[in-house]
């Protein structure tokens, strides 16, 4: 399978992300660091959005997933903020392997509402694109990741949280402000959820 170009003016269709995670079944693990390497190491909205629809798919159900996946996007994301032109990831973390079967599941799941947003998105309400708004979008993610370890005992309601990272990092891929304003609304969307949850526990 070839990499995702390294040209990230260019916009990537989620389609051709998840032709890149496909793996062949002839291998029984795949690690982060080849998965790394199939995205390109400067493309960061792909490689945020990567974990992010990981955790909103079957894959979430892993123990310790969430938190790695939480922390992965932190240092992603942080590494964006400050403006780094090339990926750095741990080699803790690079070395992480997951099964195969469990990524092609992984990307079967999420084939269908990856194709219904590759044909709804487009570059629409730039402003909420833009650098300045990148900015507080980016800390949103960040502010997002420091809570998702907490909640790993509530798997519903970490998918839940990734989704608006999903949210935000497809408007960061494709340029598209609709996605922007679908973060914030599932970010109190997560918010209510886990007051609901929280509050029935009480």
């Amino acid at each position: 399978m070839a990499p995702i170009p390294d040209q990230p003016q260019d916009l990537r269709r989620l389609g051709d992300i998840l032709d890149a995670l496909e793996q062949s079944d002839s291998r029984s693990h795949v690690t982060i660091g080849e998965i790394l390497a199939e995205l390109g190491t400067r493309s960061f909205a792909p490689i945020i959005l990567i974990p992010a629809l990981a955790l909103v798919s079957p894959l979430s159900g892993i123990f310790g997933l969430p938190t790695i996946g939480a922390v992965f996007i932190f240092i992603i994301t942080v590494q964006k903020l400050v403006g780094r032109a090339h990926v750095w990831v741990p080699q803790v973390i690079k070395r992480r392997r997951i099964a195969t079967p469990r990524v092609n599941r992984a990307v079967s799941w999420l084939r269908r509402p990856c194709r219904w947003i590759d044909a709804h998105s487009h570059r629409r309400l730039s402003l909420l694109t833009s650098r300045p708004a990148n900015v507080i979008t980016l800390l949103t993610i960040i502010g997002i990741t420091l809570v998702i370890p907490f909640l790993e005992v509530l798997p519903m309601v970490t998918s839940v949280a990734a989704t608006a990272i999903s949210f935000f990092a497809i408007a960061m891929l494709s340029r598209d402000g609709i996605f922007t304003v679908l973060g914030y609304i599932w970010v109190g969307f997560s918010l209510g959820t886990l007051w609901w949850i929280l509050g029935g526990a009480g």
